[in-house]
């Protein structure tokens, strides 16, 4: 490897978004989006794709209700 720490833009069931190591495992519950590429490059697609911070839950009350 060159040393360049690549990025993945990742997402959990709540349509929340995040920037992991490319190279390490995943928590449960986060998947990969397909983009990565610099940590940089990585939150500026986030700043793009994520345009809502709500949690789906509380977008969405069918979901909030089936939790209830």
């Amino acid at each position: 490897m060159d040393g360049v720490v690549r990025f993945a833009v990742v997402s959990n069931h709540e349509g929340q978004y995040s920037v992991w190591d490319d190279e390490r495992p995943l928590p449960a519950g986060w998947v990969r989006e397909g983009f990565t590429g610099a940590r940089s490059d990585c939150l500026d697609h986030i700043g793009r794709v994520w345009i809502d911070m709500t949690p789906r839950s509380l977008r969405d009350p069918a979901i909030a209700d089936a939790s209830r």
